[in-house]
């Protein structure tokens, strides 16, 4: 068993914005940072659409997890800070998209407000061999 703790970094996703990595591995678990909608290059989505916000979010959790030798299907639990419950479904709908048959266990949690204004959040724990 490995007791070394990683940092995992990619340039596909947004870089980490202040005292945080995107994630950390130990043990085959894989803990992925809150991701806001922001680009890789660092340009930031908070004027955008929900829909456009959620899948950047999205994105970079999925690269973040492809970067730790994961997919999809090695998501355990997946939480998701959205901005007003009437975004709910359609992020649903984002969701399933772009997990396909996948299905970790997940938690919507409604806020009031986000950094930036954005209008989602998400992060992830996922097991990865």
């Amino acid at each position: 068993m490995n007791n070394s703790i990683r940092t995992i970094e990619t340039e596909r996703a947004a870089p980490a914005g202040g005292h945080y990595v995107q994630a950390t591995l130990f043990q085959n678990q894989l803990y992925i940072s809150g991701q806001l909608p922001v680009q890789s290059d660092g340009r930031h989505t908070f004027e955008e659409p929900f829909g456009i916000q959620a899948r950047q979010a999205i994105s970079n959790l999925l690269e973040i997890l492809k970067a730790a030798g994961g997919e999809a299907s090695n998501l355990l639990k997946v939480n998701v800070y959205i901005v007003g419950v009437s975004h709910w479904q359609e992020f649903n709908s984002i969701y399933s998209e772009m997990l396909g048959e996948e299905k970790p266990a997940r938690a919507i949690i409604p806020v009031p407000e986000l950094h930036h204004g954005y209008l989602i959040e998400v992060d992830a724990v996922a097991a990865v061999f």
